[in-house]
């Protein structure tokens, strides 16, 4: 059996169909291909793939995250998609795609970060990554208000466009958020979350929410809408917020650093260099 790395083949319907299968297979059902069918996997996913006799035995994927930060644009990528076929393991195909990786990319990035479990940990330094804390924000609130915010079932191609729109065409109200990638966003809002979606009428801006008993998580806002804006629109029996972004403003903002089971931040580059004192978290939405 020969192997092969290879790398951007989304448009190639049997290597697609085992990208799939084998995602199927370690993450328990998940799919790419109605992302594809529907426009949304462009070149900003790229699949680095071992490949033995026509199928996928273990891939590491490349976003391209072209990020907002303090006035400017950042160029990173984020590693997701990190697999291999149980059959395969042991044999070193996840270090030589990451060998792969970071010689195609040497110097052409101001960072790159991933998101790993808690048995890959040792994995990723080996590399030059080291692990980062995030930081999220909270407060109490009191809205006077009724309940405006509008449900959005992102099931029609005019709700996606609109959506898209906005994200190409707006600023958000966020320090830290990612431009050129619509895709992305689309990944969830297409298919795992699209019963968190919201339109706020008043300030032309979507958010990414749900509720649990009176706290409302705003996952990101979509559009430059003020968040205090956006939370009145979801009226009086909201009396905490949690921000799975970071605010732009973050006075009158409680902060904790982020814990999420099984989940740690490795990044490396200069970008992290140069934030290494910087309380922030990457808006959860994008997490490839």
């Amino acid at each position: 059996m020969k192997s092969e790395i290879i790398h951007g083949y989304q448009s190639n319907d049997l290597l697609r169909k085992s990208l799939n299968d084998l995602a199927g297979k370690v993450f328990g059902g998940l799919n790419f291909e109605g992302w594809y069918q529907n426009g949304f996997w462009t070149d900003n996913y790229v699949p680095y793939s071992v490949v033995i006799d026509g199928k996928v035995v273990s891939n590491v994927s490349v976003n391209r995250c072209d990020m907002y930060y303090g006035g400017r644009i950042v160029h990173l990528i984020q590693l997701g998609t990190v697999m291999t076929d149980p059959d395969h393991r042991g044999k070193g195909y996840s270090k030589a795609l990451m060998e792969q990786i970071l010689f195609d990319y040497e110097g052409k990035t101001d960072g790159i970060y991933l998101y790993a479990n808690d048995s890959v940990t040792g994995f990723y330094p080996r590399f030059g990554f080291i692990e980062k804390k995030e930081y999220q924000y909270s407060k109490p609130v009191n809205p006077d208000t009724r309940k405006t915010a509008v449900p959005v079932p992102m099931k029609m191609k005019s709700d996606w466009d609109k959506m898209v729109r906005i994200l190409n065409e707006t600023e958000q109200n966020s320090r830290l958020y990612m431009v050129s990638n619509s895709g992305l966003y689309m990944f969830y809002l297409s298919q795992f979350m699209q019963e968190n979606a919201f339109y706020i009428p008043g300030c032309d801006s979507y958010a990414i929410a749900e509720t649990e008993d009176d706290t409302l998580i705003l996952h990101t806002v979509i559009g430059k809408g003020d968040l205090d804006q956006v939370i009145a629109a979801f009226g009086k029996d909201v009396k905490n917020v949690v921000l799975n972004f970071t605010p732009r403003n973050t006075e009158g903002w409680g902060r904790t650093e982020v814990y999420e089971e099984d989940t740690h931040l490795f990044v490396r580059g200069r970008f992290f260099e140069e934030t290494a004192g910087d309380a922030y978290m990457f808006q959860a939405i994008t997490h490839a």
